[in-house]
């Protein structure tokens, strides 16, 4: 008879017990679950992109050089429209500093749809390089003046353009404890990989007028050419903008803040060259 007891005691605390474990253990694995970020997985939510201009102060700190500061104002300008007859976003950035050298400009189309890349063009001083673009590969274009005219790479998959992070991280379905592996390509260099990106927590941001804005934080790293990286990224909850960010490598420490809609837009005062 005890020992029946003693049974019957165990099974009532062993079972719901292990039922519990089960469960926090079903829990973990969700909330530790890597979402894939690509065309055949998972699809970045583009209805919360917004067309318009957005305009960040960029600026470089070294922390050998006391007392200086390298600036640049990058302008990227996001547009609905249409390529061939499918709606695209067209999204024009520049960027500008002190020095005309350093001037860059890139036109690039994605699908409505999706994001997905369909054209790239780079153009720094006198080089352009420009590029068709799609799930099977990229090509250059055979546009005027193309130093990219005779490239050429296949893909193994679809995937997305590395140079629009900005836009693509505020399509993301971004929640605590989220992890994302998002399908990246830098067009004309290596071969396309999957770069993990995890939110990390979130943080109040003063604004305008010390408005607190509450954002979750993107953080990713690995190793690039210029030695070992660290970036966070600022994400606005209820607007999905992208306020801020962070980066260090090699020694250098690179900041991006979004102006406020109150910034003029200066690409309208400069004096276009005749054609």
């Amino acid at each position: 008879m005890r020992l029946q007891l003693t049974t019957f005691n165990v099974k009532q605390v062993f079972l719901p017990v292990m039922g519990l474990l089960i469960l926090l253990l079903s829990a973990t694995v969700a909330y530790a679950q890597t979402d894939t970020i690509d065309q055949h997985h998972q699809r970045l939510n583009t209805a919360l992109l917004k067309p318009g201009v957005r305009q960040y102060l960029v600026y470089f700190q070294l922390p050998t050089h006391t007392n200086m500061l390298s600036l640049s104002l990058w302008v990227r300008e996001i547009e609905k429209t249409s390529r061939n007859n499918m709606p695209v976003f067209k999204t024009t950035q520049h960027w500008y500093s002190e020095d005309t050298a350093r001037y860059a400009m890139f036109t690039s189309f994605n699908t409505v749809s999706d994001f997905s890349p369909l054209y790239h063009e780079a153009i720094r001083g006198k080089d352009r390089k420009a590029y068709n673009w799609s799930a099977q590969g990229i090509t250059g274009d055979g546009g005027p003046e193309n130093k990219a005219a005779d490239f050429k790479f296949d893909f193994e998959g679809p995937n997305y353009n590395w140079h629009l992070d900005i836009e693509t991280f505020e399509m993301l379905p971004l929640a605590k404890g989220k992890t994302f592996d998002i399908n990246f390509y830098d067009a004309g260099l290596d071969t396309p990989k999957y770069v993990r990106y995890r939110v990390t927590g979130s943080e109040v941001l003063q604004t305008l007028n010390n408005q607190a804005v509450d954002c979750w934080k993107l953080f990713t790293e690995g190793e690039s050419p210029r030695g070992h990286y660290v970036q966070t990224f600022w994400i606005s909850k209820a607007g999905h903008e992208l306020l801020k960010e962070e980066d260090s490598f090699g020694g250098v420490f690179r900041y991006k803040i979004k102006l406020p809609g109150l910034t003029p837009y200066l690409d309208d005062r400069f004096v276009k060259p005749a054609k």
